[in-house]
This record gives structure tokens, sequence and C-alpha cells, in this order.
């Protein structure tokens, strides 16, 4: 098979080297600081609790309001990137996301968390994912999902390490200084990493032969070029969204108070850590096998078996009761969370194109947003009423089969609603 070099239309000569693979390298550095200190929030929520007395559902309010922030800030800075580019809107989600951090070290009461992290942290972290994926998918192509899966499967390195870092520094020090730590980290190299993105020269892409000869690859095939308004009046969009929201619904549950859970159940807060890591070993895997997947085989059917999964993965969280059933729940959750993650740009484009690309992407990481706000705030308050989380790990197991059942209907957009 002859090996192939990507090169963009506007260069005269063939380069030995592609500045699309320094997108890729780039995008999952910065994903590594903005996931990990994003999904470190469920470390710090025991010892907040310990310290200031809040229920659960008052502290998780505070993530669910993050959430709803950042999924906003995807649409905004999907917008945004599609005008401006990528450099500009990540340089401004890494001040953001450095700036909250740094302030969740000086909170003394919780209008403080709402604020800091439920709004500044979030303005940072909406400002990254949606625009590094939208940037993926213009430079690429005929492996767009693979590209794309090892972009997002940054997010899931952040999780491994990211949480470990956070549990550890608490455990030697205390919660105020590991945001301190992880605070500053994010503000100096995202902001500095960010300075290497840029557009591709121009909107499609040659292959380029070892031989020298340009020709034209295959195109990324969309079902017809759809704008953001025409988008909107789709069955599909809402569909993608919706089944977004039920999958994320409870991957952020478990985010939240996993942690809180192992605690309860006898077990130590480094098991909870540790379960953390896990989704995220298994998601970067996940995101770079999956993204590969669908470039051969297609979407859909990935989608449906990833959905039936993380849903028996919720009935079997409500009766695990010994350690290595717990982790093998995190290796299930993190296939759905990898695949999920890897999956929704290239649909996107596949359904829609790139024309708005990233404000149609952005829509939907909206959607899967609230669903990720109402999941911990959901169980927050179950726990806080029940004084168990058994009942929110079975409405998470309904919301994961409605999302099965979207995904078995899901189709290409034909015509507007």
């Amino acid at each position: 098979m002859t090996n192939q070099k990507f090169l963009p239309l506007d260069e005269k000569k063939p380069s030995t080297f592609y500045y699309a693979y320094i997108i890729v390298l780039v995008s999952f550095l910065i994903l590594i600081m903005s996931g990990g200190t994003q999904y470190s929030f469920g470390i710090f929520f025991k010892p907040m609790l310990n310290e200031f007395g809040w229920t659960r559902a008052a502290t998780s309010g505070a993530y669910s309001l993050n959430m709803i922030v950042l999924g906003f800030f995807g649409f905004i800075s999907g917008r945004l990137c599609d005008k401006y580019g990528p450099r500009l809107v990540v340089t401004f989600g890494g001040l953001f996301l450095g700036l909250g951090t740094l302030l969740m070290s000086q909170v003394q009461s919780i209008w403080q968390i709402y604020l800091f992290f439920g709004l500044f942290t979030s303005i940072g972290v909406g400002s990254m994912s949606v625009p590094l994926m939208s940037a993926t998918a213009r430079w690429f192509s005929k492996r767009r999902g693979l590209a794309g899966g090892i972009v997002i499967s940054g997010v899931g390195v952040g999780i491994i390490v990211m949480p470990p870092l956070a549990n550890w520094l608490i455990s030697n020090y205390n919660w105020r200084v590991s945001y301190i730590v992880l605070g500053s980290l994010a503000l100096v190299l995202i902001m500095l990493m960010a300075q290497f993105l840029k557009r591709p020269p121009a909107h499609n892409i040659q292959v380029v032969a070892d031989s020298g000869k340009v020709e034209t690859p295959e195109p990324y095939s969309p079902i017809r070029e759809i704008p953001l308004r025409e988008a909107v009046r789709t069955r599909s969009l809402w569909m993608i969204g919706l089944l977004g929201f039920a999958s994320v619904f409870g991957m952020q549950m478990v985010m939240v108070h996993i942690v809180a859970y192992t605690t309860d159940i006898n077990l130590s807060a480094t098991v909870g850590a540790t379960i953390i890591s896990v989704i995220g070993i298994v998601s970067v895997g996940a995101k770079i096998i999956i993204g590969g997947l669908i470039d051969k085989f297609g979407i859909r059917r990935i989608l449906i078996i990833i959905l039936i999964l993380s849903t028996a993965a919720f009935l079997w969280l409500r009766f695990a009761g010994e350690l290595w059933m717990l982790y093998l729940f995190a290796v299930v959750l993190g296939l759905n969370y990898g695949g999920l993650s890897a999956i929704t740009s290239p649909l996107v484009a596949r359904f829609f194109g790139l024309k708005d690309h990233g404000a149609i992407y952005g829509l939907i990481q909206l959607l899967f947003s609230i669903g990720g706000a109402t999941g911990p705030l959901v169980a927050g308050r179950i726990f806080d009423v029940s004084g168990s989380y058994d009942w929110a790990f079975i409405l998470c197991a309904v919301m994961g089969a409605g999302g099965v059942v979207l995904a078995i209907f899901l189709r290409a957009p034909q015509k507007q609603m």
C-alpha cells in the first residue's frame, strides 16, 4: 500500500511534514489539561463537604451550572471558531479555566463555587473542546474519525492523570493547594500551546503520494452541506442531542458522585479516584480505536452497541457490591464515554457537512452538557432524600435505554421538520 502524506490545496510543492499533525498533537495536549481539570471536581467533592457541611445536592449544583454554561460556550465558541479560527478562542478559554481554578483555592462560601467553578472554569472548558474538534475535522478528510479520536482522547488522558494528582495533593497538603497547582498548570500550558493552532490553508485537502504526484482524494461525503439555520429544523440534530443527553446524564453523575459513593460503602477515596482513572484509561483507547473503526464501518451500528453496553453497566452498578465489579463498570462506562466522544464530530460532518460544523457540533454539545448538568444534581437530590444512590443508578439505566431507542431510529437528515 502506498504511503501518503496530506498537503493543503494551496501548497505548491509536496511537503514531508504536514501541519495537521501539529494540530492533532497540540489539541490532544490542551484537552489533557482542560479535561483533567474539569473532571477532578469529584475529588474535591467530599473534602469541601467535610469542611463546610453543605448538602450534596447544593454542592452538585455548582457542577450542574458548570455543565450548562460549558454547553452554551461550546456553541458560542463553535460559531467563533468558524469565523475567527481556533487560536484566539482557545487562548481565551485557557485564561478563564486557569483563573477559575486558581480562584477555587480561595472559596469560603458556596456562592463562590458557583461563580468560580460554575461560571469561570466552564467558560474556559467550553471554549476548547468544540473549537479543537472542529479544527481537526477541517484539517482531515479520509482519516477524520481517527484524527478526531486521537484529539478527544486527550480528555481521557487528563482523567487518568489529573484526578490522582489532585487526590495526592489533597492527601499530602490540602484541597486548596491542589487547586493552586491545577490552576497554574492550566493557565500557563494551555495559553502557550494555543499559539500553535491555526486554520488549514484551504477547506479541502489533497493527497500526495510518494512519487510527488498530487491527487484529489475521495471527498468527506456529507449527505449535503446544511447550514445551522436549516440543521436546527431537522429531526436528526435533535435525536443526536437527546441520545447524548441521556448518555452524558449518567456519565457526569458518576464523575461527580463516585468518590463519595465509594466512601459511603466503606471503600477509600483513592478507590473512587482510581475508578475515574480507569474510565479515562479505557476511554483513551476507545476514542482512538472507535475513531478508526467508524472510518471503515460507519457510525450508527457502533453507536447502538456502546449505548446498550452503558445501559447494562448502570444496572450492573446498582447491584455491584465488590471492588472488581466497580472496576468492570468503569471499563464499560469508559467504552461508552470514549466511543460517544469519538463519534459525535464525524457524525456531524457526515450529516451536515463542514460549512457550519463548529456551530452545529457546539449546539449538540450544549444538549449533551444539559444532560451532564442534570445527572449530578438529580443524583445529589436522590441521595439527600433517600440516603442512597440506588434509584439514581436505575434512572441512569432508564435514560440509557432511551438513548438506545433514539440511536436505532437515527437517520441522516432528508428534509426539514
